[in-house]
């Protein structure tokens, strides 16, 4: 039996996995799930993990500056899992990266030339590939032996229509690789496996999936398959996220250049960590916080009401490039956890044929809208690790195929 770890790296978590894998094309086997949450910025970091019956192995809170970066949180993870699995072996290390640029549109084993390749992609999602890569140059040296493979939240998005892909700037920029990437992208490939598997007619038409955390975005599918995305060239566009800006009128960079004076550094630090549900409240990225804080606190308020705003804007873009919509999945952590968010997202939407059902949103059913809403509006955990860990099982395979 091969066993795989897959490392899935967040603008502040690290989510693991530690999978038994049957490279006959079986589906890989969970036996450990967990994430390293508040990780850097002086915070105390989280470590929460359970086994395959949901029983909780760990959940311990670490002192603060204990786990002060992604490589600190992955020597934990180790730590944990060597205690927890001494005899183990690893055959496959999976890597989400974030951003696979014009080059890769499907999984690949990390090389050094791949690495090289992927760290030229670094300014382009300075929040997590520097995290992904830094991962995958721990596991090399922790785990030499296994075979290492980039899964890309990009290659999801790949075959867009051209016109969802450009931007109206000269034609060399495109040619350059300036163009709209998408991200989220196994999150989104793992909810569209998910849909054909309970609900085939649903996943055959019009879907709009809405991932909501820390990093947000949202997309549109046909039969499946990605067709436009809130994303762009980088992961700042779209819908505000934790600390990220979201749509953002490229005047505003002008401005913070020509009229504040402010260098290229400095722009960046305010795009990606201090905007977004951060920046408008004052407060916290978190929308746990945000929600309790929310009746006392207008800003609090005030942050969460442009979040609601956002989503609602973009799932009317969406309907409108997929020419309509069947179906509407909430997903990420605060999609699947948060009763608010998705009652105002869905709030007075009968216009477009949703509308959900009080009590089943509350329970947080898999299907929350009521019976008589066209459009069917559903809650679905993702689960990106699966994604991986499948990579991670078809490259052993075909290396195994190869080997014979």
């Amino acid at each position: 039996m091969a066993h795989a770890l897959t490392l899935n790296a967040g603008s502040s978590s690290l989510k693991f996995g530690y999978f038994h894998l049957d490279t006959d094309a079986g589906e890989p086997d969970a036996r450990i799930v967990g994430l390293v949450e508040r990780i850097g910025q002086g915070q105390r970091a989280h470590m929460r993990a359970k086994g395959p019956d949901g029983a909780v192995l760990i959940d311990k809170e670490f002192g603060r500056n204990h786990v002060s970066d992604h490589g600190t949180a992955l020597e934990r993870v180790v730590a944990f899992l060597r205690d927890r699995r001494p005899d183990a072996t690893l055959s496959a290390v999976g890597h989400r990266v974030v951003h696979g640029g014009p080059d890769f549109d499907a999984p690949v084993e990390l090389t050094d030339k791949v690495i090289k390749r992927l760290a030229e992609f670094e300014p382009l999602a300075p929040l997590h590939q520097p995290h992904n890569l830094s991962g995958v140059r721990a596991a090399l040296e922790l785990f030499p032996d296994a075979v290492q493979v980039a899964c890309f939240d990009t290659a999801f998005h790949r075959n867009h229509p051209w016109v969802n892909d450009t931007f109206a700037i000269p034609r060399r920029f495109y040619d350059e690789g300036v163009r709209r990437y998408g991200f989220h992208g196994l999150s989104y490939e793992y909810i569209s496996s998910k849909l054909a598997e309970i609900a085939p007619h649903l996943h055959m038409g019009r879907t709009i999936v809405a991932h909501l955390g820390n990093g947000a975005s949202m997309c549109g599918l046909m039969g499946g398959r990605s067709v436009a995305s809130s994303m762009g060239f980088t992961a700042l566009d779209g819908l505000p996220m934790g600390t990220r800006c979201g749509q953002l009128d490229p005047g505003v960079l002008l401005y913070m250049l020509q009229t504040e004076g402010m260098g290229a550094d400095e722009i960046q630090n305010v795009l990606y960590r201090e905007s977004g549900l951060l920046g408008l409240s004052e407060l916290s990225n978190d929308m746990r916080t945000l929600e309790a804080a929310a009746k006392e606190n207008e800003r609090a308020r005030e942050a969460i009401s442009y979040f609601v705003f956002r989503i609602r804007r973009e799932l009317g873009a969406l309907a409108a490039a997929l020419g309509g919509v069947s179906t509407l999945v909430f997903c990420g952590g605060i999609g699947e956890n948060s009763v608010h968010i998705r009652e105002k997202v869905c709030e007075g939407m009968g216009w477009l044929g949703m509308e959900i059902d009080e009590g089943r949103n509350l329970r947080s059913e898999q299907i929350i809208s009521t019976d008589l809403s066209r459009v069917r509006v559903l809650v679905i955990p993702t689960n990106e690790e699966l994604v991986i860990a499948r990579a991670a099982r078809d490259m052993l395979a075909q290396k195994e195929e190869t080997a014979a």
